[in-house]
């Protein structure tokens, strides 16, 4: 018998099929599966899966004694028959033909291949995800070329792989995604664009597992920069206080935006589960007339009384964490009414103890509540406005319409 040849790696398209050989050498049957159990390792083969007749037998990885491409031949033949269990991921069952995220380039990919690091000559752990010709050129000739003869005409063609710590599966039971060890970490630290276009790309029911999943900060992030119907589609397939702590998080306008796409019922239900300072905030914009001024602004911003000093101000935006983004701080009497707006730059360099009242005001532009959004971008339009100061009859400051959101009506307009 000739000595088997000594691999670093193997695919998955070539482990399917291997054949299993007992202590005597003899055919035990074929590898029809391989899983992990990724809260021991996250990245070993723990099970080979055997089919044989109507059986399937389990095989440890500390069973196993060399694999090759002549086939796996074990050290310890008291197998036991297999039975389905949650906390294994297997890999042509779970992994193989399936979409994943693509943590690292951004985008969503279908499996067509693994490649796993052989260690020690015996044991199995992923490398890599492979998504590209090379591994579509593995499937189609397997079985009708030797694996050798493969390997030799695939070198021409350039890999396309994804590493393995970057490949984010898709699960949306949440008791499986428990017991897989899935998390969402490395797309939590994308930028919220990138995050919208990779949702996407996804089915509905990924979509609702992914935001199922992921931190309530990183979701809103998310669903703010999506548009209208698929965050109505989002929010009313999620958990009621899932949608809750999400619109939480984000800027009470965007919330109220996302609320008035979906249902009445069901936006009624998620506003009863957020918490009270925010869902006051959401209600009282989805008040206003769609359409209009109220509508697109934000509540949050930087007020302080025309008696304020710079020290009173920059006091007051750092109490305004919300306030990101604006660069202007507004001026009100005692009754809140809108007297003023300062340029935050132009509190550079002076005294603490500096007036407000002193210092060179902005030309005052602002809008009523009521205003149509088609005038509100008019004004934007013509005077070049990063920000507009709206207010109600009273001429009482209620909000502030940001550029941003002007852009994005722009965006629906095309």
């Amino acid at each position: 018998m000739h000595e088997p040849l000594l691999l670093s790696h193997l695919y998955l398209t070539e482990l399917m099929g291997l054949v299993v050989y007992d202590l005597r050498g003899r055919r035990l049957g074929k590898i029809q599966d391989a899983a992990l159990q990724p809260l021991v390792d996250p990245a070993r083969v723990d099970r080979f899966l055997v089919g044989g007749g109507w059986t399937w037998l389990s095989i440890r990885h500390d069973q196993v004694a060399s694999i090759s491409l002549d086939g796996i031949r074990l050290r310890d033949e008291v197998l036991t028959p297999y039975h389905a269990e949650e906390y294994m991921l297997r890999l042509v069952r779970d992994l193989l033909d399936q979409q994943i995220i693509d943590a690292q380039g951004r985008k969503v990919v279908r499996v067509t291949d693994v490649t796993f690091q052989i260690r020690d000559g015996r044991e199995l752990a992923v490398m890599e995800v492979d998504i590209g010709i090379r591994s579509v050129f593995r499937r189609l000739f397997q079985g009708v070329l030797p694996p050798k003869w493969i390997r030799k005409l695939q070198k021409n063609i350039s890999v396309n792989s994804i590493p393995w710590e970057y490949s984010n599966i898709l699960e949306p039971d949440p008791q499986r995604r428990l017991r897989l060890n899935i998390t969402t970490t490395l797309l939590e630290k994308m930028h919220p664009a990138d995050l919208a276009d990779i949702v996407q790309e996804l089915g509905p029911e990924d979509r609702g597992a992914l935001f199922e999943a992921m931190d309530a900060e990183a979701a809103a992030g998310a669903l703010s920069e999506l548009e209208p119907d698929i965050q109505a589609s989002i929010l009313e397939n999620l958990e009621t206080e899932t949608a809750a702590h999400i619109l939480e998080e984000m800027a009470p306008d965007e919330a109220a935006a996302a609320l008035s796409e979906v249902e009445e019922e069901t936006s009624a239900e998620i506003l009863d589960e957020m918490a009270s300072a925010p869902m006051t905030e959401v209600r009282e914009l989805l008040e206003y007339e769609e359409g209009t001024a109220g509508r697109l602004m934000t509540t949050e911003y930087t007020a302080a009384p025309s008696g304020s000093t710079v020290g009173d101000a920059v006091a007051a935006i750092g109490r305004d964490e919300g306030a990101d983004g604006l660069d202007t701080i507004f001026i009100v009497d005692s009754e809140g009414r809108l007297e003023g707006a300062i340029p935050l730059g132009r509190l550079l360099g002076k005294s603490l103890a500096t007036p407000l009242a002193t210092l060179e005001m902005e030309r005052l532009i602002e809008a009523p509540v009521s205003m149509p959004e088609d005038e509100v971008m008019e004004l934007f339009d013509k005077y070049n406005l990063l920000s507009l100061p709206v207010v109600d009859d009273d001429r009482v400051l209620q909000g502030v319409v940001m550029a941003h959101e002007i852009i994005s009506l722009l965006r629906q307009e095309r």
